[in-house]
């Protein structure tokens, strides 16, 4: 069983917060070097599998969260990939990105606890006295809410292979991907603790059997923006941008 993890690629939102209040989460587009990105994953990915035995070379399955980072993400993967290895293409919402309640569209501490200092106070008890994999952010979900959601996406891969699709492409998010790997290799919370977030547009390969165990490798590391790297900003597919912020 091969399973590939891609990251969408760098969004808007990765470049700006303000993109969140722009677009609202689910909304956030790709930007133009974060579709280059995803194009280079899928051609990583298609490299990859074209230099396997014959034997060995199987269709893919390819999920992905209904969000339009990685609908986009997916859509550059298929570009790049060779029609001849694709089985399927499913959305799953149990792939979606981490809802953060409350502060969605605040990614700043400072910022968060200044519009909601008593709910910020109480999630700042919540993640030192349980930790940052159990404590929910007001009105949202904790990692722990995801990497259950995520098993649940599991049942579906693992009920998939045992009928032959057992080759699976996911374009996911940060914390979704790395739920899927702790799930999938029966990792611990204090390994996810301890792990960060895939890159954008990473690819991380986990592959093996059931009798020999599974392995993760990152297979593809996604070049990202040097200091000072201004071009390709505008939204992917057009020449949105993010509004700047107003003075107040």
């Amino acid at each position: 069983m091969r399973i590939f993890l891609v990251r969408h690629g760098e969004s808007l939102g990765n470049i700006s917060d303000q993109a969140y209040r722009q677009f609202g989460d689910h909304n956030v587009p790709l930007t133009q070097w974060g579709y280059r990105q995803a194009l280079e994953a899928g051609r990583v990915i298609a490299s990859y599998l074209e230099g396997l035995p014959a034997t060995e070379l199987r269709k893919q399955s390819i999920w992905y969260s209904p969000y339009l980072r990685t609908r986009q993400s997916k859509d550059a993967l298929l570009e790049a990939l060779p029609n001849a290895l694709i089985e399927d293409v499913r959305e799953d919402y149990l792939l979606r990105e981490q809802d953060f309640g409350l502060f969605t569209e605040i990614y700043d501490h400072a910022e968060q606890k200044r519009k909601f200092p008593e709910e910020f106070e109480k999630w700042a008890r919540l993640r030192n006295n349980s930790g940052k994999f159990y404590a929910r952010p007001p009105d949202g979900e904790s990692r722990a809410d995801v990497a259950q959601r995520v098993r649940l996406f599991l049942q579906t891969v693992m009920h998939d292979a045992k009928n032959g699709k057992n080759n699976v492409i996911i374009v996911g998010h940060g914390v979704t991907n790395r739920a899927f790997e702790m799930n999938f290799l029966h990792h611990s919370v204090d390994w996810f603790e301890r792990s960060d977030n895939p890159g954008n547009a990473d690819v991380t390969l986990i592959e093996g059997t059931l009798e020999e165990g599974y392995t993760s490798v990152l297979l593809h590391k996604a070049a990202d923006r040097v200091a000072g790297q201004t071009e390709l900003r505008e939204a992917y597919g057009s020449e949105l941008t993010v509004t700047p912020k107003a003075e107040p």
